[in-house]
């Protein structure tokens, strides 16, 4: 089968089945609950979390199945190859100086304005949370788009369309509005649920510039698995976005009478000055990263689960 089909397939699977699969783990976790008391404020969460955890679930659970009818056979094949330390430093320096850039701007020009940390402690401690979330979110993320859905399509089309096509799915997953709570939940609720998460799509000011602004920071990823063949720099330039988006979002606030669709929100990437820096900082890794720096082939490395020899 070919690769856009294996991905066809692949997203049908998680969106329906996840959709599909929420209403039953919700009436189980409710029946636990009744039992366990600690698993009250799972229960409690909204149905829309559930259907956002099952499709997180079965995304990353059909990796596994999706990696086996790929061809791909070695680790390199998604990027997991070394070196590390300097790529993931070099990253997430670029990724904390581009997105930081954004920040300043936007609170220097009266975009958005800086909130000042109430207790010392408390400030630490969403910092730690902001560095711990924006790891685990990177390694996440790019294990998916750029490890498995990129390195899939690459094996049958060419950089450009693949990157395009994985980044576009990259940027609409990142677009889901939040639906209100199910007044009740059955069977389809699963499914209702999930077209109203996709509503987002509707509205012009949250797609654009906050989806095109997406899609070049998927291609630029893409670019940066494609031309180091590892994802180390990659991970590191998501993780540095994504420690100032957390930061962002609980260290400024909206200023009065400025226009979101030019500043952006406090998801900080929503706005066009945002994706103008975007742009530019595509241009300098596009600088940065030679095609000549590429490693061996692939086919070099040894197939996952086996170990490399010295």
């Amino acid at each position: 089968m070919s690769a856009g089909g294996l991905l066809s397939i692949y997203i049908a699977v998680v969106f329906l089945g996840g959709a599909m699969l929420a209403p039953w783990v919700w009436h189980a976790v409710q029946s636990l609950a009744n039992l366990l008391p600690a698993l009250h404020g799972i229960a409690d969460q909204p149905f829309h979390r559930y259907v956002n955890r099952c499709l997180l679930v079965l995304a990353l659970g059909g990796l596994w199945p999706l990696f086996r009818r790929s061809g791909i056979h070695s680790r390199a094949g998604i990027g997991w190859t070394g070196p590390w330390v300097r790529p993931l430093m070099a990253g997430s320096t670029l990724g904390l100086l581009a997105m930081g850039g954004v920040a300043v701007i936007a609170i220097s020009c009266g975009g958005r304005q800086w909130v000042p940390p109430s207790e010392f402690l408390t400030w630490l401690r969403r910092l730690a949370s902001a560095a711990g979330s924006a790891v685990v979110v990177a390694f996440m993320e790019e294990l998916l788009f750029r490890g498995f859905l990129h390195s899939l399509l690459r094996r049958s089309y060419g950089f450009l369309t693949s990157a395009a096509a994985s980044s576009a799915v990259y940027a609409w997953v990142h677009f889901f509005e939040r639906p209100p709570q199910a007044e009740s939940v059955h069977a389809w609720t699963g499914i209702a649920t999930l077209g109203q998460m996709l509503r987002g799509f509707t509205d012009l000011h949250s797609m654009l510039p906050g989806w095109l602004s997406l899609v070049v920071a998927g291609g630029l990823l893409a670019l940066a698995r494609e031309r180091t063949g590892s994802l180390a720099f990659a991970i590191g330039l998501h993780a540095g976005w994504i420690f100032w988006l957390k930061v962002y979002g609980f260290a400024t606030a909206a200023a009065p009478a400025t226009n979101a669709w030019i500043w952006g929100s406090g998801r900080l990437f929503d706005g066009w000055v945002a994706f103008g820096l975007m742009i530019v900082q595509a241009v300098v890794v596009a600088a940065l990263l030679q095609p000549s720096r590429c490693p061996a082939p692939p086919d070099s490395e040894p197939p996952l689960g086996q170990p490399s020899t010295p």
